[in-house]
């Protein structure tokens, strides 16, 4: 059985795209419609993405427009912004929910920075628990004799350069939105 470093580099690219996924929600400071990207409307008994039943769009920097397909949804897309941990209370004049995005404070930007690190940081303990992993399966076929002690000192230089490349991704990723929510 060949060994592949393959779906250890596919579990640490899930890894890095999880914390994207994660910092798009960090607002900071300007209005950017993918923080409401996890938010769910009741639509008719069904909870249904915001995207699918409003037009969202950003007419100024610090504000969030969304207009429903139907002005019924109103009350519920205020009612799912209210309950969602985003921090924002919208405002609504009967055909629109508008999102208005205050200056962030030097004190809260500073905890944001601390969040983004510690995502970072837990995804740099999955990428390490996935080495941890494919370092103790290809022991494992050292030891059934199915790969030779070089074979598996190369495979092993192998899944150290991916999670070296990874980090150094999550880092890049965490420089960049450490600065973007520190920039006024």
């Amino acid at each position: 059985m060949e060994f592949s470093t393959n779906i250890y580099e596919e579990k640490m690219e899930k890894s890095l795209s999880n914390l994207q996924e994660d910092y798009v929600s960090i607002r900071a400071g300007r209005a950017n419609p993918h923080i409401l990207d996890k938010i769910q409307v009741d639509y008719y008994g069904t909870p249904s993405p915001l995207q699918s039943v409003a037009n969202i769009s950003v007419p100024e920097a610090r504000m969030i427009l969304i207009q429903p397909w139907e002005s019924s949804l109103i009350k519920d897309i205020e009612k799912a912004i209210l309950s969602s941990d985003l921090g924002l209370t919208p405002a609504n004049d009967g055909k629109a929910v508008r999102l208005a995005f205050p200056e962030l404070t030097e004190e809260r930007r500073k905890e944001l920075v601390k969040d983004v690190k510690k995502k970072g940081e837990n995804a740099k303990v999955a990428v390490r628990n996935i080495r941890r992993d494919a370092n103790d399966a290809i022991k494992k076929q050292n030891k059934a004799n199915e790969i030779s002690d070089d074979e598996q000192k190369q495979l092993e230089d192998q899944i150290q350069k991916l999670t070296d490349k990874y980090i150094a991704k999550i880092d890049g990723a965490m420089e960049a939105k450490s600065t973007e929510v520190m920039t006024v």
